[in-house]
């Protein structure tokens, strides 16, 4: 893909010169005439959709950032409209060639740094919450009630006395029983709550159960090989004696874990403490042009830097995963992505579902038009990078580098996974203005294009618009980026913080039967 775009007053961007279309960087009327491709607009072309600059054969491909995105459905003719009614979805080769575009990463020359938390086994935190998580459903109620005590817009003088506190959230989900106590779905939600439990951003944890559940307390600490004590307590509605009394001793647990969490201290340490989930949701025609290149060329600074940064999201890979396992580090990490896009596969096929239909109405409405052009506007959080390792979902991300966690698309689900394997940040890139916090971890929101960022501007925390409009260069862009993560990472809120998004958002993944 060029990151080098035309100048603003061309009413179009062209991607790649082997491009079949061009994307409208305003609404674009029938007859207006582009210069540069030699084409008159027919119709009505919205701002960020496409534009065929050549008459394309029924069956044949189209082309877009040098990639194929599909297949003319129909003949389209120069100047046409390029969409789902002469667009679609089909099969064709892609060249794995493991490694051929890894590269040697060169580290930055000059350190960077950020204000971090250190905790007592060395880990660096960038939030400083108390977590209540839940086994299942039937505790959710309690774990909310007992966080509710200690709202800072509700009783303020809860927290007054422990500014270092950034809160108290619980943390539910609608599952954990009439599950097969040994399937894979169980062991992914087990896997999940105990990625969280250990969260370097959780001073302190309690877990509530209900008693008799499926998902046991005692086989989550045996299986996630977690320690009870101070900081980890658990307990159960049964066993305390139903819901006032848990609610009671939730409360009294908590404010006796609130003077411990309050002496942490925030010290300048390396940005290679960092972990960064990568999100895009509500993806428009710009995403793969500003907000994700945008994020890449930050990710390339945080790996330079000996940070991590997490990719997922599968099904929003698919059809371009080729681009990933040539920058494999090896065969073997590669041959992990492609097993995972094989699962996927399968795992579609047994749902009765398509893989192929990713693309929601509202990135329809955004100019996306399948999920091979999705996925290549996706791959570009990652940047230029090398491809250090593939994890399952939730599980603890070790490695230093670009790394990719198989995750559905669906994004609470899937930054859920990215926490719980340890992500202390997140970088959410949105076309259509989504709504999303991520607690204990913040959620750095990037809008793609000025029109979103002018509507929904106190939902966002960073604009790539200016790289639609030929004003500034992703490179830049990507430099300020990363500069903001730091001062987020730091302890400056993001907006999502300010408006309380973070709870609701805790999202398992929920696999196998239910009976």
């Amino acid at each position: 893909m060029q990151s080098k775009h035309t100048t603003s007053d061309n009413p179009v961007i062209r991607l790649n010169r082997d491009d079949d279309v061009v994307i409208a960087r305003t609404q674009l009327i029938g007859g207006t005439w582009l210069a540069a491709e030699g084409v008159a607009i027919s119709g009505l072309i919205p701002p960020g959709h496409k534009v065929a600059t050549r008459s394309i054969e029924q069956g044949k491909a189209v082309r877009r950032y040098g990639q194929i995105i599909g297949f003319a459905s129909r003949p389209i003719a120069a100047g046409e409209h390029v969409h789902t009614h002469n667009l679609s979805i089909g099969d064709f080769d892609r060249d794995y060639a493991f490694c051929a575009d890894a590269r040697l990463t060169v580290p930055a020359t000059t350190p960077a740094f950020f204000q971090g938390i250190v905790r007592r086994d060395g880990r660096v935190a960038t939030r400083n919450y108390i977590g209540i998580l839940t086994t299942v459903n039937c505790s959710a109620t309690v774990a909310r009630a007992i966080a509710e005590n200690f709202r800072r817009d509700i009783y303020p003088q809860a927290l007054e006395a422990f500014p270092n506190v950034d809160g108290v959230v619980a943390l539910t989900h609608g599952i954990g029983c009439a599950v097969d106590p040994e399937g894979e779905g169980l062991a992914m939600l087990q896997r999940t709550i105990g990625g969280y439990a250990t969260h370097v951003n959780f001073s302190s944890v309690l877990i509530i159960g209900l008693g008799c559940e499926t998902n046991q307390i005692a086989r989550i600490i045996e299986r996630q090989g977690l320690q009870p004590g101070n900081d980890l307590q658990t307990f159960t509605i049964q066993d305390t004696g139903g819901t006032r009394r848990t609610i009671a001793l939730g409360i009294e647990k908590v404010q006796a874990m609130l003077a411990r969490a309050n002496e942490v201290i925030r010290e300048r340490v390396p940005v290679a403490s960092l972990v960064v989930g990568l999100q895009c949701g509500g993806s428009d025609g710009y995403s793969g042009i500003s907000a994700n290149p945008v994020v890449g060329a930050a990710v390339d600074r945080l790996v330079s830097h000996g940070a991590t940064a997490i990719l997922s999201e599968t099904p929003e890979i698919y059809g371009a995963e080729h681009l990933l396992t040539r920058r494999a580090i090896s065969r073997e990490v590669g041959m992990k992505l492609v097993d995972r896009i094989q699962w996927w596969e399968d795992y579609c096929t047994r749902n009765h579902a398509s893989l192929n239909n990713n693309p929601s109405s509202g990135n329809k409405a955004g100019g996306l038009t399948t999920v091979l052009e999705k996925s290549l506007g996706g791959i570009a959080k990652g940047g230029r990078s090398n491809l250090v390792e593939v994890y399952e979902y939730a599980q603890p991300v070790t490695a230093k580098g670009l790394v990719f966690m198989d995750t559905p698309g669906y994004d609470p689900i899937s930054a859920t996974g990215q926490v719980a394997g340890g992500a202390n940040l997140i970088c959410f890139t949105t076309g259509r203005g989504s709504a999303y916090g991520c607690a204990p971890t913040p959620s750095l929101k990037i809008a793609t294009n000025d029109a979103l960022w002018a509507r929904q501007q106190d939902d966002m925390d960073f604009n790539s618009g200016p790289v639609v409009n030929g004003l500034d260069s992703i490179e830049a862009m990507g430099e300020r980026l990363f500069l903001l993560m730091i001062e987020i990472a730091s302890g400056t809120r993001t907006r999502s913080e300010k408006h309380g998004y973070g709870q609701n958002e805790f999202v398992p993944w929920q696999i196998g039967a239910i009976t």
